[in-house]
């Protein structure tokens, strides 16, 4: 029964994928004869797959979607991707997100269970900045949350493989994994510089054996989800910007708001509106209002009414090189 079983999830996975797969392709892949091929087709047809088969001397299978919905059949990767994901969204969706999640639980054996409940981690709710999601292994986010938990030191090497060559590994002392649209960051106290560090997930590939525990420092502000936001606004600690600045353009306010972000605007007239927003720099907050394709007057404060002078000393220059 569990060679069956075991059988039966690898033909659903194959199926899953957008091909058509002849029926001799699938007997080699699972080492099984034809006519077993075309029995565990039936067994999945019974539980309520829709597969589709064409005629023919090369027939194959092709898994369309049904009227209903069979039972869904996970490999380990995509339990944990799963419970991730319910975890993430848990914040926005609330009580539907935490029942599916509780119903994912009860039915996991006991494995997958503590391998899942040991993936421990906050999300941001408003994302530092714009960023492509960036794949990592179940396996390291699994080994990153156990050592978080367990308050053992980590050595990892860091960046791409020509970086891990140059660079002495890392060590560090983790103390929070946190994910954002898709990318995941682990808070840690960095003993090589004898400060917190973000790291981003991605780029780490982990050494073994791990370190001796530590005691954990408390973290600055309090909170892992705003220390690393405040890190991405150019912040030691305060999840604010430390440049913000107010202007008024000449543009509705209904044209500015699908593209202020965080800022504040407040609506001045059928063409003309205010906004408080904010930046890493007075120059990057100057060259951010220009996008908007307005003329822009600086309400304040000085530092970005500078700003926009050395922006147009800057064009200029450019200008003038291009003639």
């Amino acid at each position: 029964m569990t060679a069956t079983t075991s059988r039966l999830l690898t033909l659903l996975s194959l199926l899953q994928t957008t091909r058509d797969w002849p029926g001799s392709v699938l007997a080699e892949r699972l080492e099984v004869s034809p006519r077993t091929v075309r029995r565990d087709v039936d067994r999945l047809r019974e539980l309520g797959y829709n597969i589709a088969a064409s005629m023919g001397p090369e027939g194959g299978y092709r898994l369309d979607a049904g009227n209903q919905l069979p039972p869904l059949l996970f490999d380990d990767d995509q339990v944990v991707a799963l419970t991730v994901a319910l975890r993430s969204v848990g914040a926005a969706l609330e009580e539907p997100a935490v029942r599916a999640l509780s119903t994912v639980r009860q039915v996991l054996p006991s494995r997958l269970r503590h391998r899942v409940d040991a993936l421990q981690f906050t999300s941001i709710t408003h994302p530092p900045g714009g960023t492509d999601p960036a794949p990592v292994s179940t396996d390291v986010l699994v080994a990153l949350s156990a050592a978080v938990r367990s308050r053992v030191v980590l050595r990892f090497d860091y960046g791409g493989r020509s970086d891990a060559e140059a660079r002495p590994p890392r060590t560090v002392e983790p103390h929070h994994l946190v994910t954002s649209l898709g990318r995941w960051y682990l808070v840690a106290w960095s003993r090589d510089r004898a400060d917190w560090r973000v790291f981003r997930a991605d780029r780490i590939t982990l050494r073994t054996p791990d370190g001796p525990r530590f005691e954990p420092r408390p973290i600055p502000g309090g909170d892992a989800a705003e220390f690393v936001s405040a890190r991405f606004k150019g912040s030691d600690s305060v999840n604010r910007w430390p440049c913000v600045g107010t202007v008024i353009l000449h543009r509705p306010a209904r044209e500015v708001l699908p593209f202020a972000g965080e800022s504040v605007v407040e609506d001045l007239g059928p063409d003309r509106c205010g906004l408080t927003g904010g930046s890493w720099s007075w120059i990057a907050l100057a060259a951010t209002l220009n996008h908007f394709d307005a003329d822009v007057d600086v309400v304040g404060p000085a530092e970005l009414r500078d700003a926009f002078a050395v922006l147009a000393q800057r064009n200029s220059a450019s200008a003038g090189v291009l003639k």
